[in-house]
């Protein structure tokens, strides 16, 4: 079993399959993205293998209208494990979203998901951090705080021994000039290596934090960034000693 990750598909899709709201607008490379997406995922992706997508899944702003994107990606090889992104406002309360989701298809909220290989899955979709240009101290400080107990909590949830705990975010983990914050606090409390996340496009992508900082290796998901194909975060089995 391997696992990948693919963030932002920013999906629009209605009962036909069109597309509703297209993404071009955004430059050429979001042409038909979904179909490059379906393309790449089906070339790479096995039914053994796991799919993180860390928000921004669909335009919809109910859910059942957001059912259509979920199909799409539920009818994709692998398993997939979702978290809230900002542009989600289809996403209602967890149980629905749950109870409406396809097989082989888990959301994350304030807990994890322990795979075969005995690795944890945690997260929660995040927000801007201190010091970036876009944090404004009123608007922002109480969602920050909110969600770094969220990314606790979903830490917290796991009781036994795992091998390997692997944290997604839908935000940056830091801000704009990679300073600490709060999420990487607790990432490093945890022990935490890995760290996917995605939310940034066009020029902000250039300016991301990735590879390795603080021990803890970042990968920026986002489907623009990846070149719409999931990219691979784990390939080997973890074995138990």
């Amino acid at each position: 079993m391997r696992i990948f990750a693919l963030g932002d598909p920013h999906l629009s899709l209605d009962k036909k399959g069109q597309i509703n709201k297209p993404m071009d607008i955004f430059g050429e490379h979001w042409k038909a993205h979904h179909e490059k997406i379906k393309q790449n995922w089906e070339a790479i992706i096995t039914h053994e293998d796991v799919v993180l997508v860390p928000g921004d899944l669909s335009w919809a702003l109910k859910l059942e209208d957001a059912s259509y994107d979920l199909e799409f990606l539920g009818g994709l090889p692998g398993m997939k494990i979702l978290i809230k992104g900002n542009h989600d406002l289809w996403w209602q309360s967890i149980s629905k979203v749950r109870k409406n989701l396809p097989d082989k298809m888990y959301a994350l909220q304030n807990d994890h998901i322990i795979l075969p290989n005995n690795i944890a899955i945690c997260g929660t979709r995040g927000w801007i951090c201190p010091g970036d240009k876009y944090f404004n101290t009123k608007e922002d400080t109480k969602i920050y705080e909110r969600e770094l107990i969220r990314l606790r909590l979903s830490l917290d949830s796991i009781k036994g021994d795992v091998d390997e705990i692997i944290v997604m975010l839908h935000y940056p983990p830091t801000n704009g000039k990679h300073e600490m914050s709060g999420f990487v606090d607790i990432l490093q409390q945890y022990k935490i290596k890995k760290c996917v996340y995605a939310h940034l496009h066009s020029d902000s992508i250039n300016g991301a934090i990735s590879g390795i900082k603080w021990g803890i290796n970042f990968y920026l998901v986002s489907a623009d960034a990846i070149d719409f194909t999931p990219l691979l975060i784990e390939s080997k089995r973890v074995v138990k000693s």
